[in-house]
């Protein structure tokens, strides 16, 4: 056996930060890796609050990748914009590789560096770790002869380690990225191997409520909107969960609750369907509205009910 077949099939394992600017498919990304649904993916910029650890594994060859899905990086927006920028930037520390995802060019687009990743690119020089380069989305792209001349554009940039055209959704090329991921990691593993994330139920039961009232209300409320849990208890087959969706302003509260309560109960029932699937158990939601004004801007508010809050 040669000494790159060899290589080819050590044990490798690290942990790798997807980073981006919001809305690019990260976590939609993390999740067609691993599979299945573990982190809460809406068109809603700021989806994304925590940084979310997923483990994909596989035998063949023996390799375990620590994903860490982050934050979308942005020029940060008030003091909860602050928090998940610091959140996202704090990923990249001991990172063994970073995953940057941009999307293709859409029609109208030049197809160049787009604006919003030159900040990004700045916070990778910083980071030290090989970076590789996903450029997501290239279903949508029509003008494929478009790509050649956005990749060089961004090669230009940055010294990645490779370069990726993806679908996050469709699956395209996401075993061409987990092998260039793979090149760049240390030997050895790191985790059991049906160890998936370090995050407890509770979090994942918190963040789909989150979700289901993101994709439930309009625009100006989801940037606004956080989840509390109140009460988990699992008893004789069944989970009762109580749990209280913080918005900031009155008018919020009136959005989110709807005309009769028809809104909340739409997200009641949407997200309590998501819970079951995700807990294979049957689920008793029960979901109250608070106001607290202006906890996005303020930054220990925002710290506790952004990222803190949605941990037991």
């Amino acid at each position: 056996m040669s000494d790159r077949e060899k290589q080819a099939e050590e044990p490798r394992a690290g942990r790798c930060a997807i980073v981006g600017r919001p809305n690019v498919g990260k976590s939609t990304l993390l999740n067609a890796i691993l599979g299945q649904k573990l982190v809460i993916a809406t068109p809603r910029p700021g989806t994304t609050r925590s940084c979310v650890l997923g483990v994909y594994a596989t035998e063949d060859p023996p390799t375990q990748i620590a994903f860490l899905d982050t934050p979308g990086l942005e020029r940060p927006r008030g003091a909860l914009g602050r928090v998940l920028i610091d959140a996202a930037k704090q990923s990249l520390a001991d990172c063994d590789a970073i995953v940057f995802v941009t999307e293709a060019p859409k029609a109208s687009a030049p197809a160049g560096v787009h604006d919003k990743d030159i900040a990004v690119l700045e916070a990778l020089e910083a980071a030290g770790a090989p970076v590789i380069l996903a450029i997501n989305k290239v279903d949508k792209l029509k003008a494929k002869e478009r790509l050649l001349s956005f990749i060089e554009a961004y090669r230009g940039a940055h010294a990645f380690e490779a370069i990726v055209p993806i679908s996050a959704t469709r699956g395209t090329n996401l075993d061409a990225l987990l092998e260039e991921i793979r090149a760049t990691l240390p030997g050895g593993l790191l985790y059991d191997p049906d160890f998936l994330t370090d995050r407890p139920e509770r979090f994942f039961v918190g963040e789909l409520i989150r979700e289901a009232a993101m994709l439930n209300t309009r625009q100006e409320v989801p940037h606004g909107i956080a989840c509390e849990l109140d009460r988990y208890v699992e008893e004789d087959g069944l989970v009762r969960i109580e749990g209280t969706l913080i918005v900031e302003k009155q008018s919020h509260k009136a959005i989110v609750i709807g005309s009769k309560g028809d809104t909340i109960k739409k997200i009641s029932t949407e997200a309590r369907a998501q819970i079951e699937a995700l807990l294979e158990r049957k689920v008793y939601l029960r979901l109250w509205v608070k106001v607290v004004p202006g906890w996005t801007r303020d930054p220990v508010k925002a710290k506790q009910l952004a990222i803190q809050g949605e941990q037991p």
